[in-house]
């Protein structure tokens, strides 16, 4: 299971956190491109592993367990890697903050509800949140001086992904919202059940 393409690919998202973290600490030009390219890397490979594992018939519960797990922490470790050294302005705290909350709910909602035996699947607006964050994390890593070690020195990299970031976090809020009411309504119908 643990050799599975998908799973070693969901795996390889892990271990690129350390190395991520290493190169925002270095905040070099060349360091931020490099930290921006293995995150752009490490989100192929959650749009892989998915695609993979359906394809090649791999699906396991150690998958589907372990893959939200390596996006949380990954966005999690991009996010504190950004405030903590700097990388966008003081007030970016708050859709960070927004952002990992929700994941925390999230997850404590689909742990909940899976002793249950109630899935709840990912919206589309959630897969469109999901993006924009990827995006604007990405930007956000290479920064201006990352577009500038590129050659884009036009490319106003770090705003684009800041103004980015505050999408992100407004549509966040909006499937947070409705992933906590769908979990009520299931915790609900449980209850009344019992």
């Amino acid at each position: 299971m643990l050799t599975d393409l998908p799973n070693i690919l969901t795996l390889s998202r892990i271990a690129a956190i350390p190395l991520l973290v290493l190169l925002e600490a270095i905040g070099a030009p060349w360091a931020d491109f490099g930290a921006a390219l293995l995150f752009t890397l490490a989100g192929i490979t959650d749009y892989l592993d998915g695609k993979l594992a359906r394809e090649r018939a791999q699906l396991s519960d150690f998958g589907r367990m372990l893959d939200p797990i390596a996006d949380k922490l990954l966005i999690g470790a991009t996010l504190m890697c950004l405030v903590g050294f700097g990388h966008m302005p003081n007030y970016g705290i708050y859709p960070a903050i927004v952002i990992m909350l929700r994941e925390i709910l999230v997850s404590g909602l689909r742990e909940y509800l899976a002793g249950i035996r109630i899935g709840l699947p990912v919206t589309r607006l959630a897969k469109w949140k999901t993006g924009v964050q990827m995006v604007s994390l990405g930007l956000l890593l290479l920064g201006d001086t990352g577009a500038h070690f590129l050659g884009l020195s036009w490319l106003p990299a770090g705003g684009i992904g800041f103004g980015l970031l505050w999408l992100a976090a407004v549509l966040t809020l909006i499937t947070g919202w409705d992933y906590l009411t769908a979990g009520l309504r299931h915790a609900g119908a449980q209850t009344s059940q019992s």
